[in-house]
């Protein structure tokens, strides 16, 4: 199989112009560029930029997959509403989970590495950003759950050591939205590692500020700072200011997480190591039960056709004689089944002498169908008496 190498960069808070479209069409002349978007695929060969530097410069997200096992996401928030600090405290490491600033973004990145090397499915990259990328407003809004995923990520990777404690773990870990579950499928995030990280995590109902006290605050807010936000909005500079309200409105800042369990990065990977042996002993048990329950399936409906047949006496060799005397080869086919079941019957009934002359007879009748008899051979009917 060729290499493959898909890039994909969304440019969300604010579109690029013609000169920036320019500049990129620079780096590629089959890329697929739009105001919103830069889209490439590469069977030989790299994209020409950097994607860290067109991130801290063009885009607020971008998807890397190469088919040899490389996965690449990078997210770029404003600093106002998500800060330094807080990214690299789930973002520690170089490789598997890291953060920095630039300008005024803070720019998260996860990267995954198969292992073997390889990683060759089905996937080409197309449309699994467009999955992931609505959990980039989440966490402007103070869900901290797609950098907790990371911080999971970067410990399974090996980068954190085994004695570090885990951040503050954010509320509803185990009712992960539909983007964050892309992100986990994305970066490969070890099942079981999330389930027991879980176990920490509280459920929490984001509550409706009340329409009331909502007013109240609004009415409070300095009358320059409001103009200035009404400037904002209908220039459409800032797609943020409604969540940004809202953090101010409910204070600042309002991430979903609490303090850390204690929990080190040994004591997760020691309890998903046991989660998954418990998990694969128990379906094994469910495989060994299901195997067990289609093996008393499969002789009760045997005994089922046998009996139905032991009803029809004569009538089934007579059947078999019709099937063959069609001289077609599928019929040869449902003919053998029928003697299968035929020498089956007559060893439950103790009649396996009877069927064996028949059986002796019916060859010499078509001794000219070799067709026929190498079904027969190969169906493991005997050739004399005795069973085979």
């Amino acid at each position: 199989m060729s290499e493959y190498q898909y890039y994909e960069f969304l440019a969300v808070d604010k579109a690029l112009d013609a000169a920036q479209m320019d500049e990129l069409r620079g780096l590629s002349t089959r890329a697929h560029i739009t105001p919103t978007s830069f889209v490439n695929t590469y069977q030989w060969g790299d994209l020409r930029g950097d994607p860290r530097r067109l991130m801290e410069r063009y885009f607020d997200a971008f998807l890397y997959l190469a088919n040899w096992g490389t996965r690449r996401l990078m997210l770029r928030l404003p600093k106002r509403l998500l800060d330094l600090p807080t990214a690299q405290q789930y973002c520690p490491t170089d490789i598997a989970a890291t953060a920095w600033a630039r300008n005024s973004h803070v720019i998260i990145e996860l990267t995954y590495d198969s292992d073997d090397g390889g990683d060759w499915d089905d996937e080409d990259g197309h449309g699994i950003l467009a999955t992931i990328i609505s959990a980039r407003a989440d966490l402007a809004a103070g869900d901290l759950r797609l950098l907790y995923l990371a911080w999971l990520h970067a410990a399974s990777t090996g980068e954190l050591d085994d004695d570090q404690v885990e951040p503050p773990v954010p509320a509803n870990l185990a009712t992960l939205n539909a983007p964050l579950r892309s992100l986990a499928d994305f970066i490969r995030l070890d099942q079981d590692l999330l389930a027991v990280a879980a176990r920490a995590s509280t459920r929490h109902k984001a509550a409706e500020a009340p329409r009331a006290q909502l007013a109240s605050w609004v009415q409070d807010l300095p009358a320059k700072e409001k103009d200035g936000m009404i400037l904002r909005v209908i220039r459409g500079e800032d797609v943020h200011l409604r969540t940004e309200l809202l953090r101010r409105f409910h204070g600042q800042p309002a991430p979903n997480a609490q303090a850390g369990s204690g929990r080190t990065v040994a004591d997760l990977l020691d309890a998903a190591q046991t989660r998954r042996e418990r998990r694969e002993r128990e379906q094994a048990q469910e495989r060994e039960l299901a195997r067990a329950r289609a093996e008393r399936d499969a002789a009760a409906e045997h005994d089922r056709r046998l009996d139905a047949l032991a009803a029809e006496g004569e009538h089934a060799w007579v059947q078999v004689t019709q099937l063959i005397e069609t001289k077609k080869t599928s019929e040869y086919d449902v003919a053998v089944g029928l003697l299968r079941d035929l020498h089956e019957l007559a060893w439950r009934e103790g009649e396996p002498d009877t069927f064996d002359k028949r059986l002796r007879d019916l060859r010499q009748r078509y001794a000219n169908r070799p067709g026929l008899l190498q079904r027969i051979n190969h169906a493991g009917l005997p050739a004399a008496t005795g069973r085979s």
